[in-house]
């Protein structure tokens, strides 16, 4: 039986859903904002230690002036909502992305988010925020060339080191990666963390993963055969 510690998940589908019941794409933001809260909880209790989700790509600003300016709203009200929860609960919050190109105000909440759950020790609820792993690869990429330019180290980096330089430091590998909606895609996810993760495409939209649909892939991905490019001999 496979244990999974940390769970990635790309929330896709809310702008489907919210069409479907006749509301604007706003709403489905809203609702995928609030499951949110409701898979965290079910995922600490069933023992997960790392959530990570996809709330806003680097690819994300193309989208309608009106509904990123909602997707930039968003984590104050996710936040006011339910971070003394979140707190009460033990959860560390932790922002993944390029931060600095962020509205003032959303740059804030998050930071400030961080900053109150530093020293928490539960479930870590990553956040990806104007993320994009090519891009998180390449930024590794320059700070590890820029410590050898500084003679800070030798030009003999190790790939188990790589992971100090990326957004996602002292997180442990990606075990399992869910992607709501039925689209079949990473998306320019976690490329480097998911490398030997198991991948789960499911057709519920991100508004309908209720924890059911949770235990429904946790316990797929526990009876998978991990073997790591490894062969089992009888």
């Amino acid at each position: 039986m496979n244990t999974c510690r940390h769970l990635a998940i790309i929330m896709d589908g809310n702008g489907r859903w919210a069409k479907a019941q006749g509301k604007p794409r706003t709403a489905g933001h809203f609702a995928g904002a609030d499951n949110v809260r409701t898979i965290a909880i079910a995922a600490n209790e069933r023992g997960v230690e790392y959530l990570t989700i996809y709330a806003f790509s680097t690819e994300n600003w193309k989208r309608s002036q009106e509904e990123v300016g909602y997707l930039m709203k968003l984590p104050s009200i996710f936040f006011k909502k339910y971070m003394q929860e979140f707190l009460d609960r033990g959860f560390r919050i932790r922002i993944i992305g390029e931060m600095d190109a962020l509205p003032e105000g959303t740059r804030n909440v998050l930071r400030d988010a961080e900053i109150q759950s530093e020293k928490n020790t539960g479930l870590t609820l990553s956040i990806a925020m104007n993320y994009g792993s090519r891009r998180e690869i390449t930024l590794a990429a320059r700070k590890y060339a820029q410590d050898v330019a500084d003679g800070k180290r030798a030009n003999d980096l190790e790939e188990s080191e790589f992971d100090s330089y990326l957004f996602t430091a002292d997180m442990p590998p990606v075990d399992l990666m869910v992607r709501t909606s039925g689209e079949c895609r990473i998306s320019n996810y976690l490329l480097w963390q998911i490398a030997y993760a198991e991948l789960e495409f499911v057709p519920e939209s991100w508004p309908e993963f209720t924890p059911e649909v949770l235990d429904r892939c946790l316990k797929e991905y526990s009876e998978r055969d991990r073997r790591y490019g490894g062969i089992k001999y009888e």
